[in-house]
């Protein structure tokens, strides 16, 4: 079955739903959307390092979203406005990586595969790195997700309960990063911020407690994925901007939906 390539562009959206699910919760949470996209459109440049140094892009990618998130947080605690910090380096890591790109005369690039994605294109070796990151960061969130609760709610109250605030904010960085590394090839650069928070956003109005919404984020993230992909091969359009269609379709029918007292 796996040698069918539309069994596993479905699989692969689905490792991405499981992943970004529960992810987008304390994205949304947090209000992290800015810095989620920051992390994401240094993935380009890590595309850009790995063909270049000729290493696994999933290493690449995992590599320069990780040092950009703690760029980020390092800028952010030297005084400079978040906002300021996130603008700079979102774009300017996404310019940098184009540029490099274009260094690379003997590598062919699709880049419109790795902005926007190439579900269609995702062989039997990127599924199993596809899955194998998006159950390391399920396993990462299940894990510390009693803590991650408590420091979202104040981090007053974590540290009075023996927590480190910056401890479970390094949680959060890995699971972006990882999250970024294992949608590149299924949503692209310019997309996976929309998994992350759209899903969460419909799931939102319709729980009733944080686990609830994680779920829900994640069941709205796989319908989206099978339901664009659907809509990719019946209407012959791009696979990645389907999928984040569908997801805004399920957004903007759960405003509709009566909401939990």
């Amino acid at each position: 079955m796996l040698d069918d390539f539309l069994m596993r562009a479905g699989l692969a959206g689905l490792a991405v739903a499981l992943a970004a699910g529960p992810l987008g919760a304390f994205v949304v949470w947090r209000r992290m959307a800015y810095f989620g996209e920051a992390t994401a459109h240094a993935a380009i440049l890590g595309v850009a390092l790995a063909l270049g140094f000729q290493v696994s892009l999933f290493a690449g990618t995992l590599a320069v979203a990780l040092a950009m998130a703690m760029t980020v947080s390092a800028l952010a605690g030297r005084g400079l406005a978040m906002d300021t910090a996130l603008g700079v380096l979102a774009h300017g890591a996404l310019a940098f990586g184009l540029v490099a790109v274009s260094f690379l005369p003997a590598v062919r690039v699709d880049i419109s595969a790795y902005l926007f994605g190439d579900i269609l294109a995702v062989g039997r070796a990127e599924l199993a790195v596809i899955w194998t990151g998006a159950l390391a960061v399920l396993a990462l969130l299940l894990w510390r997700w009693s803590a991650l609760l408590t420091v979202t709610v104040s981090e007053d109250l974590a540290k009075a309960a023996g927590l480190d605030p910056a401890r479970e904010r390094l949680v959060l960085t890995v699971a972006l990063a990882l999250v970024v590394a294992v949608a590149l090839q299924v949503v692209g650069a310019l997309l996976i911020v929309a998994m992350l928070i759209i899903p969460a956003a419909a799931a939102r109005p319709l729980s009733r407690s944080p686990e609830m919404m994680a779920l829900l984020a994640t069941a709205l993230g796989a319908l989206a994925a099978l339901g664009g992909l659907w809509g990719s091969l019946a209407f012959d359009t791009p696979a990645g901007p389907s999928i984040v269609v569908a997801a805004t379709v399920l957004f903007a029918l759960s405003r509709l939906a009566p909401r939990r007292a």
